[in-house]
């Protein structure tokens, strides 16, 4: 990655700062509705420690949802190629998973697993789910079929032709896959926690919010953002090393 990707997001991001106390001087907006940016890092400042341990919960639920989502989606995809009769059995799952807002599965996850972070793992899980899984999928299902008839006409074992060709060739469409994921996945921990939980980033909101301590909650905001997006751009570093034969403008985000 070159300089200019790194400093593009820091001038985005000092735009948006820029932009957010200009609304804020501009308005007159009340500070228990939205409290200008110096508000903000001084909240962050005196509650850091809080803010960190709540992160720190967030994060577990966000890792472990992830992993568990891709084991599962993985070979859920596998599964669907190699033995065909279950794809038919599978792809009803994949379509109810999406069907049903997984908003509304909170409070019966919560139920069911209680408030500390099974429910919220779950909730990744449900979330990461389909779009690892379809994308697997797909990348399996759309290998060259030149290379196919290859591994046919040499007698390769299926176990072989899905190790040699069928993988290395669905790849790029799992990095894609993961990177979604990855962007998804804080969605699922924190609506969990915010159905029900006594720690995290969004437990933490929904009690400044209560107290009406605004600037407390968009400092657990900022830190929430900040960790989702280095959870995404960790992800995507890794699903670039996946596929190392391609060229590099097709792997890094420009």
């Amino acid at each position: 990655m070159n300089a200019a990707n790194w400093i593009r997001p820091l001038v985005i991001f000092a735009g948006m700062l820029l932009l957010w106390q200009a609304i804020v001087l501009l308005t007159a907006v009340p500070p228990y509705i939205l409290p200008a940016p110096p508000a903000v890092l001084a909240a962050l400042d005196a509650q850091f420690a809080l803010i960190i341990g709540h992160a720190g919960v967030t994060l577990v639920e966000i890792v472990a949802g992830f992993a568990i989502g891709v084991v599962f989606g993985g070979a859920s995809a596998l599964t669907m190629v190699l033995f065909r009769p279950a794809r038919r059995w599978l792809l009803p799952v994949l379509v109810v998973s999406q069907a049903i807002p997984v908003f509304a599965l909170a409070p019966i996850l919560t139920l069911w697993l209680g408030y500390g972070l099974e429910s919220k793992i779950a909730m990744a899980v449900l979330i990461i789910y389909f779009p690892v899984t379809a994308a697997f999928h797909d990348g399996l299902r759309r290998v060259e079929p030149g290379w196919i008839d290859l591994c046919r006409v040499m007698n390769a074992p299926r176990r072989a032709e899905l190790r040699r060709v069928r993988v290395p060739a669905a790849l790029p469409s799992l990095g894609s896959g993961l990177r979604v994921a990855a962007a998804v996945a804080p969605i699922g921990a924190i609506v969990g926690e915010w159905v029900g939980s006594s720690a995290g980033l969004g437990y933490l909101m929904l009690h400044a919010n209560a107290r009406v301590q605004a600037d407390l909650m968009f400092a657990a905001l900022f830190v929430l953002a900040v960790l989702g997006c280095a959870f995404f751009f960790f992800i995507d570093f890794a699903a670039a090393r996946m596929t190392p034969w391609l060229p590099t403008d097709n792997r890094e985000i420009s």
